[in-house]
């Protein structure tokens, strides 16, 4: 049968009609697959962090541990025992360092701590390369779109977080460093490629702050959970 102009019209606008929709069905396939591989990125640890890059010299790499006098400690599972460290990252403190550590237990067990809901102690002391980032482009290149590698935004916990080796330190961690949150105990929630060992790195609102945090040995208070459960893995809760 001789086709009208009209049925013409009609299976044209159908064809299209169906390329179209194949179309928006590719795109929205490739665009669920974008956002999947951005997020395998964070989980990879990839965002780099601005201060990290600066060198540090190797007197002034690791850590000092203090131990809370009196008190057996049990570190997480997850944490990686001090004795798996590379001998040339052990660094004797000076007298006045270890002073300095012992004050800060002390200071920080005068009353009971508690973080989401949980007691928190003081483990110990560790002596550690800090530095600072900010979530711009100067710091995070172009990871810069204000999430950490939990996928959680930078603005969680009120913009106070670090970013650590999750070899040894794994998310949920946490930390209370001088000068910064105003000692309050911060979480680690982010990592990155420049992040090695015994570093921590600052999450700072805005660059000129992270530039003048600068590069810092110094002692940080490693915490712990004083119910006896393991950490809180903040990937879980978002």
């Amino acid at each position: 049968m001789k086709k009208t102009t009209k049925d013409m019209w009609i299976a044209l606008r159908t064809c299209c009609t169906s390329r179209l929709a194949l179309e928006a069905a590719i795109f929205s396939v490739l665009a669920v697959m974008t956002a999947f591989s951005a997020a395998m990125v964070k989980e990879a640890h990839q965002m780099p962090a601005l201060a990290s890059m600066a060198t540090f010299g190797p007197d002034n790499t690791t850590a000092l541990i203090t131990p809370v006098a009196g008190v057996e400690r049990v570190l997480p599972q997850e944490m990686a025992p001090e004795a798996e460290l590379p001998a040339a990252e052990i660094v004797t403190p000076t007298p006045a360092e270890a002073v300095r550590a012992e004050r800060m237990i002390e200071q920080a067990t005068t009353h009971t701590r508690w973080f989401n809901g949980r007691p928190i102690r003081p483990a110990r002391v560790l002596w550690m390369q800090v530095t600072a980032y900010s979530p711009d482009a100067r710091s995070c290149g172009k990871f810069a779109d204000g999430i950490t590698a939990t996928l959680h935004s930078v603005e969680t916990n009120g913009g106070n977080l670090v970013a650590a080796d999750t070899r040894l330190f794994p998310f949920g961690t946490l930390f209370s460093i001088e000068g910064y949150a105003d000692g309050n105990v911060v979480p680690v929630m982010d990592r990155g490629g420049a992040i090695k060992g015994h570093h921590l790195d600052l999450l700072m609102p805005t660059h000129r702050q992270a530039i003048r945090w600068g590069n810092q040995r110094m002692p940080v208070i490693l915490w712990e959970y004083a119910d006896g459960k393991p950490l809180d893995d903040p990937r879980k809760f978002r």
